[in-house]
């Protein structure tokens, strides 16, 4: 089953496999199966062509994949462009929601990288 250029994964649960698509979490899968009357439980590979059908084009109506990741960096573009103090963070691949950094936030930051004391070693003559 493909949707969007995406492979959903076959024997994963559709409530799971769907996530497979940017822009769709659990929540938002639950709610597309429940509105096209699909079981959550099941697999892709046990759908019929016209379920298929039916939940491409629930899905197909929502903001997903290209066009949102698009729309995400256009917005952090242009608050880096009205320098705008989330642009700055965003800029410096700071956290921008008021997280601590002095601990923590390695996931912005990246990998620890240690320094050393500052003096450097007196070589022997």
């Amino acid at each position: 089953m493909r949707i969007l250029g995406i492979t959903i994964p076959e024997e994963k649960r559709l409530e799971i496999g769907l996530t497979a698509l940017f822009g769709v979490g659990r929540a938002r899968a639950c709610k597309v199966l429940k509105e096209v009357g699909v079981d959550i439980g099941k697999k892709p590979k046990d759908l019929s062509v016209d379920d298929e059908n039916k939940i491409r084009k629930a899905i197909e109506e929502y903001k997903l994949e290209g066009d949102l990741k698009r729309e995400i960096s256009g917005n952090i573009k242009r608050l880096i462009d009205i320098k705008a103090y989330r642009g700055s963070r965003h800029s410096r691949h700071l956290p921008s929601r008021g997280q601590r950094t002095r601990t923590n936030a390695r996931t912005l930051r990246g990998a620890k990288k240690t320094m050393g004391s500052g003096r450097k070693v007196a070589t022997k003559k």
